[in-house]
């Protein structure tokens, strides 16, 4: 959630951020109507309390008929106060429902418009040239069946669609890839981390994604469960209600986990193999930290990220995520977008985003300075989210005769393969 200081103090700032996200703008008004009595309620209350008080003293040295009224008059406020209380519990709840509707504020630097409005920042790599080549790229489907990769014909007799069997030396790969995004990550000084995929509500709501995003979260109704979509919900969760020291920042983790998404409002879109599923594996980095290095913390991750892409030899963008695109935590996000051949673009593989202290307000993560304690910041960025990983691969890397080349980064973790052959059908 944002600083209420700041929507008292600069409403237009906010106002502007709304409608740069394309959100309701009539909510910072409401919630400025609901803060103002929140506020009012609270005054009102002190005062009847401390009225309260004051008669409470002067009762024990009242004459006999002074205290006849004076308990007349105490038992008028013993109501006012508890109807005062309550009227102050139902304004702080509104003001509290009102804001966690509230998304952060972007960053002025971030395009403004819709998915299609991102800047691009960077291009890097060499888009290969097939038909130089002598031949037409298979799409990662075909190749992943060839290869005896990929089995999405039984992953949805037993699961349904977008859902897949990596089998073979697709599993290999996988956890080649996770292994070698681990090992960059503790290079680079992040913890590793395997994460809970369920996690209560809080952790979900605490991290913004059961606002825009409830649409795409499973929950388990039952137990009162979230499947996570990303490891960036329980390692944002993962140190709620404390306060750390200044002196330990940063906290760098990286986790790994399932994640899961129902992918609604998709219909149609990216149907043919692994690219779009409901169950897929990530590397997360995630970083808290001192507010003031929140954007060179940001800058840091998207670096990681391109050293991650170079090394497998993907070319790839860097996007400036425009405002509408931007989810509700994240005042600003750097896509890294890799080249898929048959599809003729470049589709996202990682995402960094900078949140500022919009999470650790709504899970109560601070850091103390001496004797200040505020909100830090969090950080988020994809390493290797696996299936698309993958899909960039198979398809960038792809020879004549169907077998894949395999990038020297990855060559260690895969007991020395060159090369992914084809399998005998």
């Amino acid at each position: 959630m944002i600083d209420l200081r700041l929507l008292r103090e600069d409403p237009d700032r906010v106002r502007a951020s709304q409608r740069a996200r394309g959100e309701d703008v009539a909510l910072v008004d409401a919630l400025l109507s609901a803060d103002e009595l929140r506020r009012s309620s609270g005054v009102r209350f002190d005062e009847l309390r401390a009225e309260q008080k004051q008669l409470g003293k002067l009762i024990p040295k009242a004459t006999p008929e002074e205290r006849a009224e004076l308990l007349k008059k105490a038992e008028q406020l013993k109501t006012d106060v508890k109807a005062a209380d309550a009227a102050q519990d139902e304004a702080d709840a509104e003001a509290k429902r009102l804001l966690l509707q509230l998304g952060n504020i972007v960053h002025e630097d971030v395009p403004v418009g819709g998915e299609e409005d991102f800047v691009v920042l960077e291009t890097h790599g060499t888009i290969r040239d097939f038909g130089a080549e002598g031949f037409e790229p298979k799409d990662h489907l075909e190749l992943g069946e060839a290869l005896g990769a990929i089995d999405v014909e039984r992953g949805a007799k037993v699961s349904g669609s977008r859902f897949y069997y990596l089998t073979g030396v697709g599993a290999l790969l996988e956890l080649a890839l996770v292994n070698a995004a681990i090992a960059q990550a503790t290079e680079a000084g992040f913890i590793p981390m395997l994460t809970p995929a369920l996690v209560r509500p809080r952790a979900m709501e605490g991290t913004g994604f059961l606002g825009q995003a409830a649409e795409n979260v499973y929950h388990l109704e039952k137990d009162d469960y979230y499947l996570v979509g990303t490891s960036e919900v329980p390692l944002a969760a993962y140190h709620m209600d404390e306060i750390v020291d200044a002196e330990k920042l940063p906290l760098r983790y990286a986790g790994f986990s399932p994640c899961f998404r129902r992918e609604a409002g998709t219909y149609g879109k990216d149907t043919r193999g692994i690219f779009r599923v409901h169950q897929f594996d990530k590397v997360e980095m995630f970083s808290y930290v001192d507010p003031a290095d929140a954007e060179a913390e940001h800058r840091r991750l998207l670096e990681w990220e391109k050293q991650w892409l170079t090394g497998l030899e993907l070319p790839f963008q860097v996007i400036d995520v425009a405002t509408g695109d931007l989810g509700a935590s994240a005042s600003r996000k750097f896509d890294c977008e890799a080249w898929i051949p048959t599809q003729g673009k470049y589709r996202e593989l990682t995402s960094a985003s900078n949140c500022d202290s919009f999470q650790a307000r709504r899970l109560s993560v601070r850091m103390r300075e001496g004797k200040k304690v505020q909100p830090l910041a969090t950080l988020n960025g994809t390493l290797c989210a696996v299936p698309r990983t993958i899909v960039a691969l198979l398809e960038n890397h792809q020879l004549p005769d169907g077998s894949v080349r395999v990038p020297e980064m990855l060559r260690p973790y895969l007991g020395g393969r060159e090369v992914l052959e084809p399998v005998a059908k």
